[in-house]
């Protein structure tokens, strides 16, 4: 038995729809710029060359359910609705053909980032870190397991705030698709059970306020409504 100096923390996990079982969460990855509107309205032009990764810790996974915190030290906290999966088993030089069978199932989420911090690190060529490993930052809802899931590769995403529409796309506008992620990750990391990767946000995005509604969705998968506190 290992003698730990204190307890070490639980860790993070994601409610499985249907099951009493629950998706322990190993890592976080997110896709960047992976709708070509999104990156215009970003002032960035797509990397056709490969995909674009940042990570989160699983620290910041909050449910998408009833109320998220504003982040401390910002200014401008940005909502970026997402599709999310998650992986049931991994390994290295995955092939796009065989990816989708290690994926477990699949959420909706909201990357929550703090632009302003954003901003600055790319006046400064500095890291992220600070705007999007943020507590509370990787909102999701429970995973949906594959056999229950229509499609990843089709099918309508939006965000709603306060009753208005902000986000609305369609998952075949993605740059990169989910198997050619997959097999594109899988050649820097050797991917597990328990990772878990957010696929990039429409055009739409914008600053919340306390006291604000989210809701938003991707069909087939998941609804969800959220309080900003």
């Amino acid at each position: 038995m290992t003698n730990y100096l204190f307890e070490p923390s639980a860790p993070s996990v994601i409610p499985i729809v249907g099951s009493d079982q629950v998706y322990p969460v190993n890592r976080i990855f997110c896709v960047g710029r992976n709708y070509e509107a999104h990156a215009a309205e970003m002032g960035a032009v797509v990397d056709r060359e490969a995909p674009f990764y940042f990570t989160k810790s699983p620290t910041t996974l909050v449910m998408a359910e009833g109320e998220i915190a504003y982040a401390p030290r910002t200014e401008n906290y940005h909502y970026e609705m997402e599709l999310v999966f998650a992986l049931n088993s991994g390994g290295t030089d995955i092939a796009e053909e065989d990816a989708l069978s290690h994926i477990f199932g699949a959420a909706a989420g909201l990357d929550m980032t703090r632009r302003d911090h954003q901003n600055k690190a790319k006046e400064t060529r500095r890291p992220w870190d600070t705007s999007k490993d943020v507590e509370q930052s990787a909102v999701i809802t429970p995973l949906r397991p594959m056999a229950d899931v229509p499609s990843l590769g089709a099918g309508r995403i939006h965000l709603e705030q306060n009753g208005e529409l902000r986000q609305e796309a369609d998952l075949s506008q993605m740059v990169w698709s989910v198997p050619e992620i997959i097999a594109d990750l899988s050649t820097m990391y050797t991917l597990k059970q328990g990772d878990v990767i957010y696929m990039g946000t429409p055009a739409g995005v914008g600053a919340v306020e306390r006291g604000d509604v989210l809701t938003g969705g991707v069909d087939g998968i998941a609804d969800f409504t959220v309080k900003i506190v």
